[in-house]
């Protein structure tokens, strides 16, 4: 399949996509002095400012208005890399196996999906499809360089862990046409959920599924306001 070449491609560039995600971590002033985005892609795609996201790339010729649907891949999800092992070199009371890990990423990929189709199907949206049609742009996320500071597996025994974050993580996404196979648009962006203030406060379950939807929910919510943008729609 088409798409999933380009995919392979794309994903070439998501290294340096990643790093440019943490800037949005840092003062203006540091992300022009730490790194310049290439005005475009290997495949295209030109650079678009965009102060809400740390990297987004688009093909200039495309017209997104003809898009009225919306097909959703399943979403890719990676732990940071050698996660594991340093969660238990941090010394954590957690013990965190690798079906422990499976889960959660099923369980982010599952939340991914209903916000996304949540945020993108509300009031005056887009149709959300299973299938590919001239009117149907398909989105391809990945949540990658996810950190989980305290995750908490249900495991009986377990300590009570507090922090001022409970984690972070970097969305890469890139919109497709589904009938062609034409990659359209391609952005990364990483976030992290701070406790308001700096605050240290009880790490749980609950608190790590209400920050991670309320991350998710931001992007999907700016997609929804480009898409909309795109279809002339006021706010």
């Amino acid at each position: 399949m088409r798409i999933e070449r380009e995919l392979s491609r794309g994903m070439g560039i998501l290294a340096a996509a990643v790093v440019m995600s943490f800037a949005l971590l840092a003062p203006p002033v540091a992300i022009a002095e730490k790194q310049e985005l290439a005005e475009e892609t290997h495949d295209g795609l030109t650079l678009v400012p965009d102060r809400k996201v740390a990297a987004a790339y688009i093909d200039s010729a495309a017209d997104f208005s003809a898009y009225n649907k919306v097909m959703i891949l399943d979403c890719h999800v990676a732990f940071k890399k050698n996660w594991q092992r340093d969660h238990k070199r941090a010394g954590s009371n957690i013990s965190v196996s690798s079906s422990d890990m499976e889960k959660i990423k099923t369980e982010v990929a599952v939340m991914f999906r209903e916000i996304f189709a949540e945020e993108l199907s509300g009031e005056g949206g887009y149709e959300i499809v299973d299938t590919a049609g001239d009117d149907v742009l398909l989105v391809r996320p990945a949540i990658i360089d996810l950190d989980i500071t305290a995750p908490d597996t249900m495991s009986a025994g377990r300590s009570r862990t507090y922090t001022t974050s409970s984690g972070a993580a970097t969305l890469f996404i890139e919109l497709y046409d589904s009938t062609t196979g034409d990659v359209l648009a391609r952005a990364a962006d990483r976030k992290a959920a701070e406790r308001m203030g700096g605050h240290v406060s009880y790490t749980n379950r609950v608190t790590n599924q209400a920050d991670a939807r309320r991350m998710m929910r931001g992007w999907a919510k700016l997609l929804r306001e480009r898409l909309d943008e795109f279809h002339g729609k006021q706010g």
